[in-house]
């Protein structure tokens, strides 16, 4: 997650503390998601640095123009209002919330917000309200959508690996819903296709966010969508205190007061802190929230030696090839590269860029070829060094023991032919902390001349902290 004021830093660690995913102590931080964590507790030995011997490399191939209406500010939410607003201005009583920004043909929904202890423990709802303004009928396609509570996918402690071709191993509600979407579902509760009239509008979400029944009142929802729209629509992420029946219960907004708070309606608050722009390179780095529409859905790389080869030499025994992943202002590793989606419209006080790239899915594929005469022990890590912009010791950094505050918790999708010739798709949760030296994900022996394809698949979780590296090492 990105860089929080101090009462959201506060919340945050009670929600942590409160489902159970750690007991840590945290200090402040300039990394997107969690802030950093201190050092393990009693008993606490000594640290061990240790340096990577191998090569970084950026990651080749580059994000994909899809535009994403990206909904993460403000995180914590006490005030009901706009969240984003990619509607026209005009006819606003509020036009700075309007971002004017139409989406048509392929495009993705990101969502991710919290409540904490709403007056009179009041269920807060998420709307997501899409219009047409056109003459002509308009057909959004969903193809494929997952949204979770945070009471439903609680911050737990996983093993380090968790076999989940199930797809019940979770630690949180962003890596739910991401992992669902990486296996291609759309819940039963959202339409497959949803027809929105001429010049009118259709609720594409309309969930609850409940805590009166909560023995602490705090949770959350994450939701995650791509969608495809044969014409020319509009779309606003709304947050909304429940409505009352006649009776004095409970009920959800209705369209048309979803409507009458979208064209009435203010900012969302309270506001996040406000980042750092880039051109301002001393101080605190404040990376913000997003809120805005950034481009870029999926990057797909082929890592190879070169652009001439189809293949990549594994590197000499001992040694290993570490490719950055979600790579990020002074969080390059070396690299000079930034994978960050860009902005494409955003609110003055969010984030310039989409740091973390929530919601992105990454599609790596690794040719590997053994170009010895002599069998070769082959094995693949997704890890997380600790944070460096420029590699201070010549290599990715890792410590024992590790930092204890969990920055990567989701699923990745591996397929490759295995040792005795089968072909293997596997999803495997993730659950690792900052600095922690890992065994390996997956590990081949590869025969002399032998040149085997692994395909990485994963979609960036989201309540993970950037950046990782995908290494490839040779025993």
């Amino acid at each position: 997650m990105l860089a929080i004021q101090f009462q959201n830093r506060f919340l945050l660690i009670l929600v942590l503390a409160i489902t159970s995913i750690l007991g840590c102590t945290k200090v402040n931080s300039n990394v997107p998601g969690e802030d950093s964590a201190i050092a393990q507790s009693s008993p606490k030995p000594a640290p061990q640095e240790i340096v990577s011997d191998g090569e970084v490399r950026a990651l080749p191939g580059q994000l994909d123009t899809i535009p994403v209406c990206n909904s993460n500010s403000p995180e914590w939410i006490k005030t009901e209002g706009i969240l984003l607003s990619t509607f026209p201005a005009n006819g606003k009583k509020v036009p700075a919330a309007h971002l004017n920004f139409p989406f048509q043909g392929r495009f993705d929904l990101f969502a991710h917000h919290y409540t904490h202890t709403p007056k009179d423990l009041q269920t807060l709802y998420l709307g997501v309200i899409v219009h047409n303004p056109g003459k002509k009928s308009v057909t959004v396609d969903v193809l494929q959508a997952a949204s979770y509570l945070l009471e439903d996918a609680p911050f737990v402690t996983l093993p380090t690996y968790v076999e989940n071709n199930d797809g019940k191993a979770y630690s949180g509600p962003g890596n739910r819903a991401v992992s669902d979407v990486l296996r291609g579902v759309r819940q039963a509760e959202f339409p497959a296709k949803l027809v929105i009239p001429p010049g009118t509008s259709r609720m594409l979400l309309n969930h609850p966010i409940p805590v009166r029944h909560l023995e602490k009142p705090i949770n959350g929802r994450s939701t995650l969508m791509r969608l495809k729209s044969n014409g020319k629509v509009y779309a606003a992420s709304l947050a909304s205190f429940a409505r009352k029946n006649s009776d004095g219960s409970d009920r959800a907004p209705t369209l048309r007061e979803w409507q009458a708070l979208l064209d009435n309606g203010n900012f969302a608050g309270p506001r996040d802190k406000t980042p750092t722009p880039p051109d301002v390179t001393s101080g605190q780095l404040i990376y913000g929230r997003v809120a805005g529409v950034s481009q870029g859905s999926q990057w797909q790389a082929k890592l190879v030696d070169n652009p001439q080869v189809n293949y990549l030499t594994i590197p000499q025994p001992g040694k290993g090839i570490s490719y950055a992943l979600d790579t990020l202002r002074s969080g390059r590793l070396g690299t000079e590269q930034i994978q960050t989606a860009k902005m494409l419209v955003r609110y003055a006080d969010t984030a310039y860029e989409a740091h973390g790239n929530y919601g992105v899915e990454y599609n790596l594929n690794l040719p590997l070829k053994n170009t010895t005469n002599q069998n070769q022990k082959v094995t693949l890590t997704l890890e997380t060094p600790l944070k460096e912009d420029k590699l201070s010791q010549g290599g990715v950094r890792f410590r024992k023991p590790s930092l204890d505050f969990p920055f990567f918790r989701g699923t990745v999708k591996l397929r490759y032919v295995d040792d005795q010739g089968q072909q293997k798709t596997r999803y495997v949760h993730l659950w690792h902390r900052t600095g922690q030296v890992l065994e390996p994900l997956l590990q081949l022996t590869l025969l002399p001349s032998e040149q085997r394809n692994i395909q990485l698949d994963l979609i960036y979780p989201p309540d993970s902290t950037p950046p990782q590296v995908v290494t490839v090492r040779t025993l």
